[in-house]
């Protein structure tokens, strides 16, 4: 009996528990939808951006965001400071016409921000789509992965083309087929899926290089994805022969330095006997310098430094040349072929530094885009560089190198000298050249320096020439303010 009661009273315990269970269970079920609501419609603002909807997330997260003005580091030159008063506006209103005109060159939708959703059944190409303007070009990649549906119905939009299918397959409906919008349905997601493989877009618009954007829609999904449009370059490229001769030409810029001159091209010839050597000319009493392969380039007088350096590298024929100035001294470490095989082991340098009589000197470029209206901050850091270069650990990747350097002919065109600048100057040529040339330094190969002398009638008004006054100083600073769109600049 004792046992019994044991028995029936654990039963009226397990009915109990059973009991409260379900109490507790249906409460749940209440509570629980109501808690999901205020969490997500009656939470502060700032937490219900956290869970952006699909219509959100493709429109304020599509771009970056405008950059700000940008902060200059101590010391730093204010450019706008050296532009007269009474010209800043007109000046800086041209200034704001021309980087519109920049921006329209050199940007494009394909610069956009896309964000890819999370979950999403779509399939489509995310990068590497490019295609021929005016040219038809299949879509790769397209595809819809969901669950199963009586119908799947998806559509396609561009706006720099049309879209077609290659054949129409039978069990899937098409709407918009040769204009810029694209509806495809069907019962059968096997069907729809060998549909999509066979969309074509098809470029309406020529140009050399621009872009579409493709959105591609499910239901309440959406995927943006970019189309490239490109006009394919031929390639150019250089017989390099099998000597150093065919390989690289030496270029130097010379001006009221004849006895110096020669005293180059005498210990170029001690070590390179049959090496092109390019010199461009802008004394006021032209001297011709002969000898085998020699070519020497007369300019007006006093034209300047930058502009020698772009005659001079005008009529470079080699794949490479070796810039020297024309006070260099070659002796026995200095050897082009060393150069030669780092860039032609890493091809995609531009430009390789050298040592002059031990200074590896080195600089990198630290720039802010700063917003449009003032305009960027850059900082020239003197011997700042960046990692290595694989299997060289002699050398080291930077933004500009030394006046004794190798580098790739076409690449130094496209990005040339500026002209304007007639007296000291260097750090310009890699400032424009910055995000367009991959620079780098070594300091295995070398080259002297002269030694200074007192005997050239010219010293003093070649001085002159070489040391500039304060008006080419404050030119060269608004230079800097209108071409490169610089609010500062330090040197440092």
């Amino acid at each position: 009996m004792k046992w019994d009661g044991m028995r029936r009273d654990g039963m009226t315990w397990s009915v109990e528990i059973t009991r409260t269970l379900q109490r507790a269970a249906v409460v749940c079920v209440i509570i629980l939808p109501i808690l999901y609501l205020v969490i997500v419609y009656y939470r502060p603002e700032e937490l219900r951006r956290e869970v952006p909807t699909i219509q959100k997330s493709l429109s304020p997260q599509s771009h970056l965001p405008p950059p700000g003005p940008c902060t200059c580091p101590g010391g730093s030159v204010l450019l706008k400071d050296h532009i007269p008063k009474d010209q800043y506006e007109k000046v800086a209103k041209r200034r704001a016409k021309e980087l519109q005109q920049h921006k329209a060159r050199t940007t494009s939708v394909l610069s956009r921000l896309l964000i890819a959703l999370p979950n999403s059944p779509l399939q489509y190409p995310i990068q590497g789509f490019t295609v021929r303007p005016l040219t038809t070009t299949p879509i790769p990649g397209l595809a819809l992965h969901a669950e199963q549906r009586s119908s799947y119905k998806v559509s396609l939009n561009v706006s720099k083309g049309v879209l077609t299918m290659e054949n129409l397959a039978e069990g899937v409906k098409v709407q918009g087929g040769g204009g810029t919008r694209l509806i495809m349905e069907s019962s059968s997601l096997v069907i729809l899926n060998d549909a999509l493989a066979k969309v074509i877009y098809t470029s309406t618009i020529y140009h050399i290089h621009t872009g579409d954007l493709a959105s591609f829609q499910f239901e309440n999904h959406e995927a943006v994805f970019p189309i490239t449009i490109k006009q394919p370059q031929l390639p150019v490229l250089h017989d390099m022969g099998t000597d150093i001769n065919s390989h690289v030409t030496i270029a130097t810029k010379t001006f009221l330095r004849y006895p110096q001159l020669k005293v180059l091209l005498s210990s170029i010839r001690s070590f390179y006997s049959n090496i092109e050597v390019i010199i461009a000319d802008d004394s006021f009493e032209p001297e011709h310098i002969t000898g085998e392969h020699i070519r020497q380039y007369f300019m007006p007088p006093a034209q300047g430094w930058f502009a020698g350096r772009n005659l001079a590298v005008s009529q470079v024929t080699t794949k490479y040349f070796l810039w020297v100035d024309d006070d260099f001294l070659f002796t026995e470490n200095t050897k082009i072929e060393k150069l030669v095989e780092v860039m032609e082991a890493i091809p995609e340098l531009d430009v390789l530094g050298g040592t002059v009589q031990g200074n590896q000197f080195y600089f990198s470029l630290l720039y802010e885009e700063g917003e449009e209206t003032e305009g960027g901050c850059l900082y020239r850091k003197s011997q700042g560089k960046f990692q290595s270069l694989p299997g060289y650990p002699k050398c080291f990747l930077a933004s500009g190198v030394v006046n004794f350097f190798l580098a790739r002919t076409d690449a130094i065109q496209r990005v040339g000298f500026d002209p304007k600048l007639q007296r000291v100057a260097h750090s310009e040529f890699f400032m424009d050249g910055l995000g367009s040339l991959l620079v780098a330094t070594c300091d295995h190969v070398s080259i002297d320096h002269q030694p200074k002398t007192g005997n050239n009638k010219d010293n003093g008004r070649y001085a002159s020439f070489r040391n500039p006054g304060n008006n080419d100083v404050e030119f060269k600073l608004q230079l800097h303010f209108f071409k490169n769109h610089l609010k500062c600049i330090k040197y440092g």
